[in-house]
């Protein structure tokens, strides 16, 4: 049995560990030492992708005898990740198209206003780049595991069909720019790659795909509303009559229920949603996870008092977040890790305050160190009246469905919840803020 090794420093961490992982499955957590190292030796790993995760995540093949060195700055986590040792070229590669996609797709909608053929010729030119690469590496490596050459082709195929797909929803609204054969690519379509079910090229154009052909049923000019019911159950119902793979097919399900519980604001809905879900799902693990997240998105909807956690005051006083509702209050939530996200966030709620003065805002800080929350607080001289931290983040996380920082709760005076799952940034958050006051 060959021994695999894995090590490697992580400079400017965030974190003091890193966790690896098979897709969702935690393989082991792993310290750094006192100059941010960290070291690995396992003798049961089988080839294949595995992911690296410290903050941010990313993707890496490994095979039984590897000795793979990784190098990571957070400060450029994705852009400053280099390979070494055994192992490293073919990581090197991944990690070299993984940016090259990434640098594309952000360049891509200058060229959706070209004809289907205009735009073909673009991007086949940039795949061409992508295979020379690969048989460059070829040439230079002998014995290349046949899984590693399917995970580079799956990468580039699938995010070139990706390209396509893109170009397919900026353009639906003008059929006739297709050329007859510009989705032809479907057809080579494989719906059962297992291995790559976590993969991101793969998996990314697996649900633009589904998204594709959900709006193929709506007419062209028909605005859709992606968080709607409607949309939401016609992409699980294709995904579930299409995907052959049951643990690709449980994935994408489990992804897209997700999504959908974590915007949707009719209980019923989502009811009848999580009950559709349940019924096309076979991973007991999915189901579990999936169904925490539906009980607690459905307490969020209005008409339900707002989850009673417990929240810690400045003065290092516990209080409960119902008790400190006075008023008509918003509840946000930063965290001190994005200095640009809770310094907008804060001055957001300072321009509503001013503009909306019957409302309370209330600051809700997810990190967990006291004294440096506290700091940060009395540095930016936030009102400490109105700055709070989570006691739990975990207990907290689930009641409150905390699945992005941006998320607002305005409730009234009672701590009822008027919305549940919304956004200060939101083009119409003060219509929503007048129209609760005018009731």
């Amino acid at each position: 049995m060959k021994t695999t090794y894995i090590g490697g420093q992580i400079v400017n961490p965030t974190l003091d560990y890193i966790i690896f992982s098979k897709g969702n499955q935690i393989l082991d957590t792993v310290k750094l030492d006192g100059n941010n190292f960290f070291h690995y030796r396992t003798e049961k790993i089988k080839a294949g992708l595995y992911f690296l995760k410290h903050g941010e995540s990313q993707v890496f093949f490994i095979e039984p005898g590897d000795s793979l060195l990784i190098h990571i700055n957070t400060i450029d986590f994705d852009e400053s990740l280099a390979y070494s040792g055994r192992g490293g070229a073919k990581n090197n590669l991944l990690i070299d198209l993984y940016l090259q996609n990434e640098t594309e797709n952000k360049n891509l909608p200058k060229w959706y206003a070209l004809s289907s053929t205009e735009f073909d010729h673009k991007i086949d030119s940039l795949k061409k780049i992508k295979i020379n690469k690969y048989e460059e590496y070829l040439d230079k490596n002998n014995e290349v595991a046949e899984g590693f050459k399917n995970v580079v082709l799956a990468n580039i195929n699938y995010d070139y069909y990706s390209k396509k797909e893109m170009y397919g929803a900026a353009n639906r609204s003008n059929p006739e720019k297709f050329d007859k054969h510009f989705f032809d690519y479907r057809k080579k379509i494989d719906f059962d790659q297992n291995e790559l079910k976590y993969y991101y090229p793969y998996y990314r154009f697996m649900n633009r795909y589904f998204e594709n052909m959900v709006c193929s049923k709506y007419a062209n000019k028909t605005p859709i509303n992606r968080n709607s019911f409607e949309y939401n159950y016609r992409k699980i119902e294709l995904i579930d009559s299409i995907v052959t793979s049951d643990s690709l097919k449980n994935s994408l399900l489990r992804y897209n229920a997700m999504w959908y519980l974590l915007n949707a604001k009719n209980a019923e809905e989502e009811t009848k949603f999580f009950e559709a879900y349940s019924r096309m799902n076979t991973d007991k693990k999915n189901l579990e996870e999936v169904r925490k997240v539906f009980d607690a998105s459905v307490k969020l909807t209005a008409g339900n008092p707002v989850p009673n956690v417990a929240l810690v005051s400045t003065d290092n006083v516990v209080k409960d977040l119902q008790s400190i509702i006075k008023a008509p209050t918003v509840v946000y939530f930063w965290t001190s890790q994005s200095t640009s996200l809770y310094k907008n966030i804060h001055n957001r709620a300072a321009e509503l305050k001013s503009k909306y003065p019957e409302y309370d805002f209330i600051a809700i800080n997810t990190d967990t160190h006291f004294k440096k929350w506290r700091e940060t607080v009395k540095k930016a001289k936030y009102n400490p009246e109105t700055e709070f931290q989570l006691e739990n983040l975990a207990d907290a996380e689930k009641k409150l469905v905390l699945n992005a920082m941006n998320k607002v709760i305005i409730v009234d005076e009672n701590g009822i919840i008027l919305e549940g799952k919304t956004n200060m940034f939101h083009t119409n958050f003060e219509e929503l803020l007048l129209g609760y006051l005018n009731k």
